[in-house]
């Protein structure tokens, strides 16, 4: 090869742009060209013998030169050979890095102003390394199968020039066109050494993690082929015997499946049993297919697989708080339960029933706690059940059997400690299928679940790690042995303050999202709020004041889609636009005081109400006319009241003898709804005495108790509730039972403010309180 010093150059060498390659001094390629490229070669040949090679960086645009790099090899043209079918190739050999300094085109060809880049290599201890390194790994790279040829290795070993072996290893290495264009741009040829070291690093590396990745194949190749000859030796002996292989692969699996489920001893040892015998059954058999999904159910029981609960008692209460607003003995009930989990890990999962009416969290709730413990969470509704099946399963002597619903939905979820919530327990029904609510006895008692035993599993299943929640409307239809395992919690109705920021922090928020307003969110403003409570809503939840909320969302979407000016702001004066008018009136505060005419509270599964116990007299023979659709209990809380009226009536001045010439009608209005309790025989009593005595009763003093014979107010239940309904009817002054008095720490403090509250032990002390 030329040496640098003896090249002479001209002031003008033609340039070639190279695109595929990039061509290295001392390097000898061939280059194909079609035939316009060919012919001038041809006339280059016979004026010159050097021609540049540059790498183009793009392609060209019309009328202009193409990007060029500014370092090139100068190559010199040794032969040019014509092809047959068209074209030629061009053998040239590498010479001397050239620095570009100026391009121009004449013609097709294009010229170029170039200076040789003169190399200086002293030889150090540094260099020697690098020669030698770069030896060695060239070797280990062909180990590992790196296809060199053999006279190229001869090469490289006679090579001690750094720059000449950074330049030839550099074509062996498997590099990009850009890193290849930045090696030749390194005109330094120790750094230029030091870059294809690394690059020769790397791709060793590379190779011998390819070399490990092909031995394990190979190993598992091997193996497979292994299983292989002996799968077709046995499927050999199967034809014979006439047996299948793809059973025997069935039954393979289904044996792994049994292993790694973690069977108790004696479920095991049932499993093993069903498997031998699932064996011998013929697959066409309806036999078959029950054991095989019986073996399926065991195989797939959670028996040891658990999540691992949130113990950071602080966390849990944020995710509480997050989720649901007040509450707060349901919450701490939960933060209870986490405490003692802490201290001690086995312990049996409470057994909770949220009481309360439609809409105040109880469902939404239970999500909440498998949250904040970090568990899976089931809901399953028992509204309208009927069968006992559905909760203990059916025996696997009829077609079609499965397990009951807490097995298939423990199986579903994969776990053995979720949180599993039985929604809706006060609406199991009863026939001739069985009770459903005594199959539930043995699931909720803490004493026997940990070996629940379902019809078809017909084996033990620990149950004592699920949480269980139940919810329910009221406690009256729930049977008293159900209702004995559970820890009941009562979710009273909110107040309409706590509405107001349940609508701020969690209705709102969802609503606009939902109903597509995130980006253009409308401002509801407190009064908006307060409004549609009052006007819209009457209930304990908040599920109408939601749906309300939807509906003014919706309307603002439906103004926005038609292109109307965007309301950012939701007014009272807007939610009437909206809603339309108000439904629900002030009904005490809207009347006047009357005779015979007493408000009264009552407890309802929807939460408090208040009602009117109305009272006339006439002409008659002493009988008692009761209307309203009144239950036993209130008939005998009228009788009751018309008794002890009857037997104080000089006390109020009522004359004797009106009892004897009279029919009393009592009525209780809204009579298409049955009404039933033992709290309003103090209402009773007052109607009685106002009609009789021709005082007039108080229209803003609502009232509940019961009484006795002898006059004493007796204790009642649900006082919040009934405080609440009073409040949202305009009532001034509540009187109920002095047995009651301990209750008043339930009603919120701003409600106590705001009523005036008169606790009697007599129906005498309520007489002179709600009767004019």
């Amino acid at each position: 090869m030329p040496e640098t010093a003896s090249i002479v150059m001209p002031s003008l060498v033609p340039l070639y742009p190279l695109r595929e390659i990039v061509a290295f001094p001392f390097m000898i390629f061939p280059l194909f060209l079609n035939g316009d490229e060919l012919a001038d070669f041809e006339e280059l040949l016979d004026r010159e013998q050097y021609v540049a090679l540059v790498r183009a960086r793009g392609e060209a645009l019309p009328g202009q030169l193409p990007p060029l790099c500014q370092v090139g090899t100068l190559c010199k043209v040794d032969q040019i050979t014509r092809l047959p079918e068209g074209g030629g190739k061009v053998l040239l050999e590498g010479v001397v890095r050239v620095q570009v300094l100026e391009v121009s085109r004449a013609g097709r060809t294009l010229h170029a102003r170039c200076e040789p880049i003169h190399e200086f290599v002293e030889k150090s201890l540094v260099s020697d390394a690098l020669v030698q390194s770069l030896n060695a790994l060239l070797k280990i790279a062909l180990s590992y199968g790196r296809p060199l040829p053999d006279d190229v290795m001869k090469m490289i070993d006679l090579i001690d020039n750094p720059a000449r072996l950074a330049d030839l290893v550099a074509l062996y290495v498997s590099l990009s066109l850009d890193e290849q264009q930045q090696l030749l741009e390194t005109i330094d040829p120790l750094e230029r050494l030091k870059k294809v070291y690394m690059h020769l690093t790397a791709e060793v590396q590379r190779l011998q993690v390819k070399g490990e990745v092909q031995a394990e194949v190979t190993k598992r190749v091997g193996k497979s082929q292994k299983e292989f000859l002996l799968r077709e030796q046995m499927k050999q002996i199967q034809e014979e015997l006439g047996e299948d292989d793809s059973r025997s692969a069935e039954m393979i699996d289904l044996r792994r499946k049994i292993d790694a489920a973690g069977m108790p001893v004696e479920v095991r040892r049932i499993a093993d049993k069903e498997l031998k015998r699932l064996e011998r059954i013929n697959p066409a058999s309806p036999e078959y297919t029950v054991s095989r999904t019986y073996l399926d159910y065991l195989a797939g029981m959670p028996w040891r697989v658990a999540t691992q609960d949130n113990n950071d008692i602080n966390q849990a209460e944020t995710v509480l708080d997050e989720d649901h607003y007040d509450l707060q003995k349901v919450k701490e009930r939960i933060l209870e339960y986490l405490a003692v989990r802490t201290l001690r890990e086995r312990m049996k999962g409470p057994i909770l029933c949220f009481v309360g009416p439609p809409g105040v969290g109880k469902t939404s709730l239970g999500k909440s706690i498998a949250r904040a413990l970090g568990r899976k969470f089931i809901r399953m509704s028992l509204g309208g059940m009927r069968d006992e099946a559905e909760i203990r399963g059916h025996r696997r002597t009829y077609i079609g059997a499965l397990p009951g619903r807490i097995i298939q939905e423990i199986y579903r979820c994969g776990t053995n400690n979720p949180v599993f919530m039985l929604d809706e327990v006060d609406k199991i029904g009863l026939d001739f299928r069985g009770d459903p609510a005594s199959a539930l006895l043995e699931v909720l008692d803490p004493e026997q679940n940990n070996s629940f035993t379902d019809h078809y599993l017909d084996v033990p299943f620990d149950l004592s790690n699920v949480m269980f929640i139940t919810t329910a409307n009221l406690l009256d239809p729930v049977p008293s042995a159900l209702k004995d395992r559970m820890e009941v919690l009562s979710l009273a109705g909110y107040t309409d303050e706590e509405k107001e920021k349940i609508a701020v922090r969690y209705l709102i928020p969802k609503e606009v999202e939902e109903n597509g307003l995130a980006q253009t969110p409308p401002d509801f403003t407190a009064a908006a709020i307060y409004k549609i409570i009052s006007d819209h809503t009457r209930e304990a939840g908040v599920r109408n004041l939601q749906r309300n909320i939807a509906s003014v969302c919706r309307k603002v979407a439906k103004e926005l889609t038609q292109g109307k000016p965007h309301r950012e702001t939701i007014a009272p004066e807007t939610v009437d636009e909206f809603l339309g008018p108000r439904k629900f009136f002030n009904e005490v505060a809207a009347e006047r005081d009357r005779v015979g005419v007493v408000t009264g509270l009552a407890w309802t599964e929807t939460g408090g109400d208040i009602i009117f116990v109305e009272a006339t007299r006439m002409t008659g023979k002493r009988e008692l006319i009761l209307t309203g659709s009144l239950g036993e209990v209130m008939k005998e809380s009228a009788r009751a009241a018309l008794s002890f009226v009857r037997a104080n009536c000089a006390e109020w001045g009522i004359d004797e003898q009106l009892f004897e010439s009279s029919d009393i009608h009592i009525h209780v209005p809204a009579g298409a709804i049955p009404k039933d309790g033992p709290s309003a025989g103090i209402t009773m009593v007052t109607a009685i005495v106002s009609l009789l005595s021709g005082r007039a009763a108080r229209r803003d003093v609502a009232m509940t108790g019961e009484i006795s014979l002898t006059g004493r107010v007796l204790a009642i239940g649900g006082l919040k509730e009934k405080v609440l309904a009073a409040r949202r009817a305009g009532v001034r002054t509540v009187l109920a039972p002095a047995r009651n008095r301990e209750n008043l720490e339930d009603i919120p403090i701003d409600v106590q403010n705001e009523l005036e509250f008169i606790f009697v032990e007599d129906v005498r002390e309520a007489l002179a309180a709600a009767l004019q």
